[in-house]
């Protein structure tokens, strides 16, 4: 199963949430009226657009700094009401071929691909196939009766299920998509409740697995089928999919994740299953050893279909407009997190967590975001309903610094240049 960290980047924010509204987020600058001043204090342009974020503008700078100094390869787009107004590739997407990263190259998504279990569940919820008040009994067998008759559709999405799912042998290579399923089926039923439900819990294991059985037995259709036609399909998501290893290793538009060893030096995790992951997060991991990404996490996009996916949630696209601010609208408060290598100074005004991705008043706008990494992966994706805003960073070498990164886009897009 897809995790969330990754080499370079800071896990503690990346586990649970993996999104920005969990986090402290220095770019929010220190308050909203700091945030109003740094907004008026801004130079007006042409374009009536911050002038962080356009070619040549802070944040372009500051993302083309790191790729010549080697700690970013990947993609960043800024998309403004549909106009893309920053995209910038650095890197390669497969060193052995000699094939550069680009737009249209797919990067692998870990847990930034979540939320696409969320938006199927309320797809189907929205046509009365389910409720989000259904137990997990409602709809499979062979859990725990405390998971089965307790623990909600809402308490999954949320991540307050209180249930603890056993480690993974991260050791394990795959070699189908029918070992896949039927490995994550039988280890999210080895689920074991640690808490009443309702109270705050990983994010990860059984929370994402059994949302995605449960989407199976709905629907008579294996999870990445229903999610590939009905999310990516309608998003004309083109260049996205549940790509498996024989495609990763073959197809010259799938980003290669480079992983860093105990010497310093990068690996093809994709082409050398035998190396593991050194760093103490996710000792051992490798992710080229999934065959497919787990039921419920992962996946595959590029940068433009991202903005498409963003897009899609507000414009009924996906779900009615009831179901999409229910996707979005805050649920539970976060706590502001900092130390370790957030090295963020300020939080957000407010933080909650929605369904399967956290939202958080920035400055005095709205701000939904999702992150997730692996061994070689990064990817992040920010949403900005107020003003029209989305912005993806996508990358696939280890040593990038995500979170900062994250952080000079807010900085761009909320004016704070």
């Amino acid at each position: 199963m897809g995790t969330d960290s990754a080499g370079g980047i800071d896990r503690r924010r990346l586990l649970g949430w993996g999104g920005l509204g969990a986090a402290g987020m220095a770019a929010a600058g220190a308050s909203p009226a700091g945030a109003r001043a740094a907004r008026a204090a801004a130079p007006p342009t042409r374009s009536g657009l911050p002038p962080g974020t356009r070619p040549g503008g802070a944040y372009d700078r500051y993302v083309a700094k790191l790729a010549a100094e080697g700690r970013f390869s990947g993609v960043v787009l800024l998309s403004h009401r549909g106009r893309t107004v920053l995209s910038r590739s650095y890197g390669t997407a497969d060193e052995e071929k000699g094939v550069p990263n680009g737009e249209h190259t797919a990067f692998s998504l870990s847990s930034a691909g979540k939320p696409f279990h969320a938006v199927a569940v309320l797809q189907l919820a929205q046509q009365g196939r389910l409720r989000l008040s259904d137990t997990v009994g409602t709809h499979l067998t062979g859990y725990p009766q405390e998971i089965a008759e307790r623990v909600t559709l809402h308490h999954l999405l949320t991540g307050t299920s209180g249930t603890r799912t056993p480690d993974e042998d991260v050791r394990r290579v795959f070699r189908s998509r029918d070992e896949v399923r039927a490995f994550y089926e039988q280890w999210a039923r080895q689920a074991t409740p640690e808490a009443p439900p309702g109270t705050p819990s990983s994010h990860s294991g059984a929370e994402v697995a059994i949302p995605a059985q449960i989407i199976e037995a709905v629907t008579g259709r294996t999870y990445w089928d229903y999610v590939q036609e009905n999310v990516f399909d309608l998003c004309g998501m083109t260049g996205s999919g549940f790509y498996t290893r024989p495609q990763w290793l073959t197809d010259p538009h799938i980003a290669h994740p480079y992983m860093a060893l105990a010497d310093g030096s990068h690996v093809d995790a994709v082409r050398h299953l035998d190396e593991d992951s050194p760093d103490p997060y996710v000792r051992g991991k490798n992710p080229g050893r999934a065959y497919i990404d787990a039921p419920g996490d992962g996946g595959f996009a590029t940068a433009p279909d991202l903005v498409r996916f963003a897009r899609a949630l507000g414009d009924g696209t996906l779900l009615d407009r009831h179901y999409a601010e229910l996707l979005t609208g805050p649920k539970l408060p976060l706590a502001p997190e900092g130390g370790g290598r957030a090295r963020r100074t300020a939080p957000a005004d407010a933080a909650f967590g929605a369904y399967q991705l956290p939202v958080a008043l920035v400055g005095g706008q709205w701000v939904w975001s999702r992150a997730g990494a692996n061994p070689g992966v990064g990817a992040s994706w920010t949403v900005y309903p107020d003003t029209g805003w989305v912005g993806v960073i996508l990358t696939n070498r280890d040593g990038a610094p995500l979170w900062e990164i994250v952080d000079q886009e807010i900085r761009a897009v909320t004016g704070q240049y």
